[in-house]
């Protein structure tokens, strides 16, 4: 019971660090197309 608990918190945690990584990964990806269109507007 004890290492089935272990596996799905251990599941649960890498998916929410993932969705995290993604997520910043589209942050940053939307914060350099937003640089990109300010530098081509000078």
């Amino acid at each position: 019971m004890k290492r089935t608990l272990f596996v799905l918190m251990a599941s649960l945690t890498l998916l929410a660090g993932c969705n995290t990584i993604e997520g910043l990964g589209k942050d940053i990806k939307t914060g350099g197309e937003k640089v990109e269109e300010a530098a081509k507007k000078k």
